[in-house]
């Protein structure tokens, strides 16, 4: 193949792939929609099991046992399929706010965000964390509003509760029939179609078409109390603001929202043609140097995600790599700016929650998976060139301090692999004391449910049972190579001094009056809330 077919395959591979986070506050329905969506695509013959698999099982993105246990998402997961001609990767992210740092890591891989929200509650905590991230980011975001089958609020109010919480503008794409028992199913504002949702039965009926809003045939449809009140929501939506515009959706300046029910199967396929049509194909990524294009013939890409014992059969430690530029190959020699070498990238795997399978070649916006001997942490670059470093991934500072030990001594060598292991992956950070004494770790947590994950995973995937001691620290800050030197340093209550895998010495404080205290009488004392690069 000619070097211009070599660049112009390239291109077409990149214009057909989107690669999408699902975000959502707990219980909106996030992994529902993810089941749906796959199923719609045709990765999965029914909600959880793998198609064309001689065993069948569950293939949920919620595949640990303490997920499917709690009904929450813990990890996030990679799920690739291909669609009407595209290629999707659809990073499912954890909903709940105590594993919002691996979103927030997952964020980095994606294009776009879709964004899940209950219809009966609208805006949610974490929902408007995990905005302001996108935002920040520049990612643009696809709303979905959820559960329109069940009692919900006014969608204007919906609508207006967005524009103000959030602070952005919101275009309605469709619009519902009636919501809760007197839901209908939903109007499609730009082909003027209707929808019909059928509620006691698997069949749907096929879009009706309509001449627009006003058509006598769509008062037929959907009777004269729903067809008026349809009418008058389309004045007022006329009123009330402009269409959609994809300049200002892929600037994050504008959502497009679609109302649907992701458990009936309602609205879910004409999502995922919206996914397609206003999705970006991979976009540009930030390095020192300047902006790499993912036509770029050069291959580049960096990890974000690490992740131990995925499948029990194999029990080896992934690393999730984002293509960014250039096409991957098997065996390909990359080099790995932290290390200063070269490592062949064998093994590649293509991933589909905890299944994978062999790959030989992978394309910007793919997600691959890499068994990692200990070559990769989260953040890594690779690329043909040595001077290719993305921008780095941001750790969150913890908030919830405790000692560890196992219960049993000779399971010591055990539980030291899989605390260090687990570290590698972002779930822990792992602090010591400075006098050397690292047999009772000091575990430094985001939010306070990953103590939970951290002792049964240690349980179910390295044999090992705890004991964990809770220690009253709330806060953390890292010691500055200027200034004065950890002996000269005046602490109160129970603040302490301590280091990290890579020796980085930092203090751990009880509350802010302690750390306050420190400051004001070791004058040149410099502390960081960011833990220093290893």
């Amino acid at each position: 193949m000619s070097n211009d077919q070599t660049a112009a395959a390239l291109v077409r591979e990149v214009a057909r792939r989107r690669t999408f986070a699902i975000i959502s506050h707990p219980d909106a329905g996030k992994t529902t929609l993810t089941e749906k969506l796959l199923l719609y695509g045709g990765a999965i013959e029914e909600a959880g099991s793998v198609r064309a698999r001689k065993n069948q099982r569950r293939a949920t993105s919620d595949y640990m046992s303490m997920e499917q246990s709690r009904g929450i998402s813990i990890n996030s997961t990679v799920l690739q399929f291909e669609y009407d001609g595209h290629c999707l990767n659809l990073l499912d992210t954890p909903g709940h706010q105590d594993f919002s740092e691996d979103t927030y890591r997952t964020l980095h891989a994606a294009d776009c965000a879709v964004m899940v929200l209950d219809a009966a509650k609208g805006i949610e905590p974490q929902t408007r964390k995990l905005f302001h991230v996108c935002r920040n980011r520049g990612i643009p975001i696809l709303g979905f509003i959820n559960k329109m089958d069940q009692p919900s609020l006014d969608p204007f109010e919906l609508l207006d509760q967005i524009e103000k919480e959030l602070l952005i503008d919101v275009v309605a794409m469709n619009w519902p029939i009636g919501s809760g028992p007197d839901f209908q199913g939903v109007y499609d504002i730009p082909a003027q179609m209707v929808h019909s949702f059928e509620r006691s039965s698997n069949a749907r009926r096929a879009p009706s078409k309509v001449s627009g809003i006003d058509d006598p045939a769509l008062g037929a449809t959907i009777g004269t109390r729903a067809w008026d009140e349809l009418k008058e929501a389309g004045e007022l939506l006329g009123a009330v603001g402009a269409g959609f515009d994809r300049g200002r959706f892929l600037d994050g300046n504008l959502v497009p929202l679609y109302f649907g029910s992701a458990i009936n199967n309602f609205g879910v396929e004409p999502f995922l043609r919206a996914v397609l049509e206003h999705a970006p194909a991979p976009t540009p990524k930030r390095t020192p140097g300047g902006m790499i294009e993912p036509a770029n013939e050069e291959f580049t890409g960096f990890v974000f995600k690490i992740q131990a014992n995925m499948d029990p059969r194999h029990r080896d430690r992934l690393a999730f790599l984002r293509v960014v530029s250039g096409k991957f190959e098997k065996d390909m020699e990359l080099f790995h700016p932290r290390l200063g070498r070269k490592v062949r990238m064998t093994r590649p795997h293509r991933l589909f929650a905890r299944d994978r399978e062999t790959v030989e070649v992978a394309y910007p916006g793919d997600v691959l998976g890499f068994v990692n001997p200990g070559l990769f942490r989260i953040g890594d670059s690779v690329a043909e060139s040595a001077e290719v470093r993305f921008d780095a991934i941001p750790r969150f500072n913890p908030e919830h301090f405790a000692r560890l030990r196992p219960s049993r001594v000779d399971r010591r060598k055990q539980f030291e692999k899989g605390i260090h292991q687990l570290e590698e992956e972002g779930v822990v950070q792992l602090l010591f004391d400075t006098d050397g004494r690292r047999s009772e770790p000091i575990l430094a947590v985001v939010g306070e449910l990953q103590f939970d994950v951290l002792a049964t995973r240690l349980r179910d995937e390295y044999n090992v049972e705890t004991v964990l001691h809770r220690l009253p620290h709330k806060m953390v800050r890292w010691l500055s190579s200027e200034g004065k030197t950890p002996e000269n340093l005046h602490y109160a209550g129970s603040s302490m001094l301590v280091e990290d895998l890579h020796g980085h010495r930092a203090i751990i404080f009880s509350d802010k009056w302690e750390l306050d205290y420190l400051l004001k009488n070791s004058p040149g004392l410099h502390l960081s809330e960011t833990q220093p690069e290893s």
